[in-house]
């Protein structure tokens, strides 16, 4: 009788019976019912049909049999556990028949001490690819668990089909050789996706972390994992991810395992090959007829350093920075130090000269530009009225004539823009000629710089703050390794924090930043003093001292280190931005700051220059998440039309409006520009621009033409090298018109260019890549190079850190030789 007519006549007793309770009541005696006992009779029949044989094997031992439907074996294996060592049975199996029923396949049920474990022949996995052979490691029985009363353990194989053909199978039980691992040993382990491997390691006493290391020449893809020593145990591509910690592998992987972790003191090393690469490429890839995925990888567990490196590598790196600190007031006592008056600057004023009139025969101030600011020192003490009086601007006419005025020698421009338009308009300007607006307003706009960063900072960087933790947590809960991109060969756990290392290594923005916030205020502090000595100082020599952008450009160095340590917490494809984000506003800083120099009264806001900022920042998103064709070609274009717009506004020096008739002005002006001059008004401008417009345009086709992978890199830089340009036409160009450049000043651009050398060598090392999958990613991890602590990543931020801060000390002293130098006399470029 068939399987199922004895399932179909099962469910009609049942029925009869229901109907029976219905009518009656009550369920009768089985045994008084004459159908009911003809139904049982044949029920048993059926049952003592089907013969079940058992085998008593033996270990390493391959045994041939058949099975059917009226046939289940059993094999018997018995072994003997050896105090304090746990033993490991491996069970393998095989149909040499490979043409076998899909819908009866061959079960396998293993029953042990601590449960059971089973499979079919053939295996299906992810229902595609068939497997004619399993090889599986049964769930240890430890020391701990294992029955106490007993050393004998018995394990039970239970081998059945529903096929009514005889299938021939293969079985053979062995011990696993070596399945302890211990610290320092290689170990060689071959794995097919129906043969999964797993091992076992035991912390020794004097270990509290390791780091299990597997690598492989092939690229076939495979789950890394480390779980507790508990049964079941997850070696199956359907199932290795339910517990412990994973990561997705190709070439390398690595895993940092904690003492503390495991309850047993013991941790089982598991390799699941998985049937197809698309977990670990992004690829579906169908296997030819044929083909048997099979991967040859070496295992090799080694401890991690101790907690006296640490410290080391802590205390190391911090006192590094502090050294900046010393060397920064030790700079401070020889500059200021060892003069009269400690603290403030002892100005060497050049005298007004006189020049004689050709017309007249008398003698008048020598003067570049239309007039002369006289500061009223006999005015009140009211810093307001003394401001005022300081601006005010009188025309440059011959004493004997300006004792006696007319009309013709008043200037009647009294509007604020047509005399701006008057001024900007020389072929010759000085920076009297745009230092014209009040001190204080000018200052307020400045500071504007460094309040909205601190507010921009803090409502930037709490969500982001908050986002990476929850990585942080999601990571440690689910044991997905994959969600974060570290230098696994080189993480440093700390805590939560799974690699603190690379955290930990922005200490030197953020320490640096500190000092150069220290050092502007001193600066500034320094100056006011020389100001309440000599008030002709803030108004008639050097350069207008706007301190408002250093503070901002500090205050950004500081918050790239927040930044890029929220970053690394859990580095990935959703939070690249954080690190790149201040990186963005220290390049448009310091581009402002260099052009504020000489430029004071038509230099950006601090909402319009944050505003574009941010749409950088919007179009760096987007170009990494929408890098299409359509936005590659939309970059272009708009990247070139800025670049057109912004030249023109900084050639005419701010007289171009930015608004909707920009266009039909710049066209009229380049068509009246190129009709009536033979050479351009403004020499000096329209090179630079010039070059400027062809680095930009450059960039815009070349991202255009080869769609760069990292648009993110590639949009710093475009900011770079637009900074690189103009730092280097400030200095070409003070150096061209006889201007020195302070001694300070030279050490510092030294300093920093050896120092940018240095970081990109290590920039470019490619540790880690967010733009690929994880498994792809670990390829390029490599083992720590600096105090067996940190990578050269780190390495990159250290060194990183120190060029951006001495390329802010450039910024801070690249004009300290026109302290004492009239502002009349200060070429504008």
């Amino acid at each position: 009788m068939s399987t199922m007519r004895i399932y179909f006549d099962i469910y009609f007793l049942c029925l009869m019976y229901l109907s029976i309770y219905e009518v009656y009541g009550t369920i009768p005696n089985y045994k008084q019912s004459p159908l009911v006992r003809r139904y049982d009779r044949q029920l048993e029949n059926t049952l003592y049909d089907q013969k079940t044989d058992l085998v008593v094997a033996n270990f390493n031992t391959t045994y041939n049999d058949i099975t059917n439907e009226d046939r289940e074996v059993i094999f018997k294996y018995t072994y003997e556990e050896i105090i304090n060592k746990t033993t490991a049975v491996r069970v393998t199996v095989s149909l040499p028949n490979k043409e076998v029923d899909i819908n009866n396949p061959v079960l396998f049920v293993v029953r042990q001490q601590q449960g059971i474990l089973s499979w079919r022949l053939p295996m299906y996995l992810e229902y595609i690819y068939t497997y004619n052979l399993v090889s599986r490691n049964l769930c240890p029985v430890d020391a701990i668990h294992r029955n106490s009363s007993t050393k004998d353990q018995t394990v039970f194989v239970d081998v059945s089909t529903f096929s009514k053909q005889n299938i021939t199978f293969t079985i053979s039980a062995d011990f696993v050789k070596d399945f302890h691992l211990r610290t320092d040993e290689i170990r060689n382990v071959n794995v097919t996706p129906s043969q999964p491997q797993y091992f076992m390691f035991t912390f020794p006493d004097n270990v509290d972390s390791v780091i299990v290391q597997a690598k492989s020449d092939s690229d076939l893809c495979m789950i890394f994992s480390l779980q507790d020593v508990k049964c079941p145990v997850f070696d199956l591509d359907r199932d290795v991810e339910f517990s412990g910690v994973h990561q997705t592998m190709t070439r390398q992987a690595a895993i940092t395992a904690e003492k503390s972790s495991y309850d047993q003191n013991s941790f089982y090393i598991v390799t699941v090959l998985k049937p197809s690469d698309y977990d670990c490429n992004g690829i579906e890839t169908i296997q030819a007829a044929g083909y048997t995925r099979r991967k040859q990888l070496t295992l090799q567990v080694y401890g991690t350093i101790s907690a006296k490196k640490y410290y080391v590598a802590i205390i190391g790196a911090v006192s590094v920075f502090v050294g900046f600190y010393l060397v920064a007031f030790l700079v401070g006592v020889l500059y200021h130090g060892c003069r009269k008056n400690w603290g403030v600057w002892e100005f060497v004023l050049e005298e007004d000269t006189e020049e004689t009139n050709p017309l007249t025969g008398e003698s008048r101030p020598s003067r570049h530009g239309y007039g002369t600011v006289e500061p009223d020192l006999d005015s009140e003490d009211s810093s307001a009225q003394r401001n005022k009086e300081m601006y005010r601007v009188t025309p440059s006419r011959p004493p004997s004539l300006a004792r006696t005025p007319s009309e013709d020698d008043v200037d009647f421009l009294d509007d604020a823009t047509s005399e701006k338009n008057v001024l900007r308009t020389k072929t010759a300007l000085f920076v009297c000629d745009l230092a014209r607006k009040p001190k204080k307003r000018q200052e307020k706009n400045y500071k504007l710089f460094c309040r909205n960063l601190v507010a921009i900072s803090i409502f930037y960087g709490l969500p982001v703050l908050q986002l990476v933790m929850t990585y942080q947590k999601v990571l440690h809960v689910t044991g997905d390794q994959d969600i974060c991109y570290y230098n696994f060969d080189c993480s440093r756990p700390l805590g939560v924090l799974s690699a603190f290392n690379n955290v930990f290594s922005n200490i030197g923005y953020v320490m640096l930043g500190l000092l150069f916030l220290l050092l502007v205020w001193r600066r500034d502090l320094v100056y006011r003093k020389a100001v309440e000595r000599n008030p002709e100082v803030e108004t008639k020599y050097g350069l207008p001292q706007h301190n408002g952008l250093l503070y901002a450009m500090g205050l950004a160095l500081c918050m790239e280190g927040v930044m890029s340590g929220c970053y690394h917490v859990c580095p990935n494809y959703s939070n690249f931005q954080f690190d790149t984000s201040f990186m963005y506003i220290i390049a448009c800083l310091c581009m402002l700051r260099v052009y504020q120099s000489r430029h004071p009264d038509i230099s950006a806001k601090a909402h319009t220059s944050y505003l574009v900022m941010a749409f950088v920042i919007f179009i760096a998103v987007v170009g990494v998440v929408y890098g299409t064709n359509i936005f590659w070609i939309l970059f272009a274009l708009v990247d070139m039309l800025a670049s057109l717009i912004l030249s023109v506004y900084i050639y005419y020096m701010g007289r171009f409006k930015m608004n909707t008739g920009i266009v039909t002005k710049m066209y009229l002006s380049l068509r009246y520009e190129c009709g009536h001059c033979t050479t351009p008004m403004y020499k000096d401008r329209l090179v630079i621009l010039f070059i400027g417009n062809v680095l930009n345009w450059s960039f815009a086709i070349y991202g255009a033409v080869t769609r760069p992978s990292d648009f993110a890199s590639y949009l710093l830089g475009i900011f770079i090298g637009n900074l690189l340009l103009y730092s280097l036409f400030y200095i070409i160009m003070k150096l061209r018109y006889k201007e020195k450049i302070h001694p300070l000043a030279v050490m510092c651009i030294l300093t920093a260019t050896v120092f940018w050398c240095m970081a990109l060598y290590f920039f470019f090392a490619h540790l880690t890549s967010w733009q690929l999958t994880p498994s792809q990613s670990r390829k390029g991890n490599k083992s720590c190079m600096l105090l067996d602590f940190y990578d050269a990543h780190d390495v990159w931020h250290f060194l990183s850190a120190i060029a951006m801060f001495m390329s802010f000390l450039v910024l801070l002293t690249l004009d300290d030789d026109l302290f004492s130098t009239r502002r009349d006399r200060i070429t504008v470029f």
